[in-house]
């Protein structure tokens, strides 16, 4: 009997991959938190799984893409008078809640993969 990961993981791998990406986003903002005219950008992470999951639910072969994540530009809470919208420590707080996010994904897909290797092993 073959195990279907997708099945057994669900939508978890795809939630970690998303955090991966935003992370990207995330550095590429702090990364230009001085360059002039520069536009920080970010994505609606909820929105991103909401598609995942609707697709996931439908396919059983669902590969995430960037179209899933879209990302938008955030608007500053204090504009710069050189254009640039990234803003150091709204950066930063996101850049850290992202990084606890995906710690949590990353256990709770740990704990989903202990919990097969469990049943495999038959205990």
């Amino acid at each position: 009997m073959a195990i279907n990961f997708d099945k057994a993981l669900g939508i978890h791998p795809y939630a970690l991959q998303a955090r991966v990406q935003r992370s990207e986003i995330l550095a590429s903002n702090l990364a230009n938190v001085d360059t002039p005219g520069y536009l920080a950008r970010d994505y609606d992470f909820q929105a991103a799984m909401t598609e995942v999951e609707s697709h996931f639910s439908q396919a059983n072969n669902y590969h995430f893409s960037q179209n899933a994540m879209e990302s938008l530009y955030r608007v500053p809470y204090q504009p710069a008078k050189d254009g640039n919208t990234a803003e150091l420590g709204v950066e930063q707080a996101h850049f850290n809640n992202n990084a606890m996010d995906f710690q949590s994904s990353l256990t709770f897909l740990n704990m989903k993969i202990s919990g097969l290797q469990k049943v495999i092993d038959g205990r």
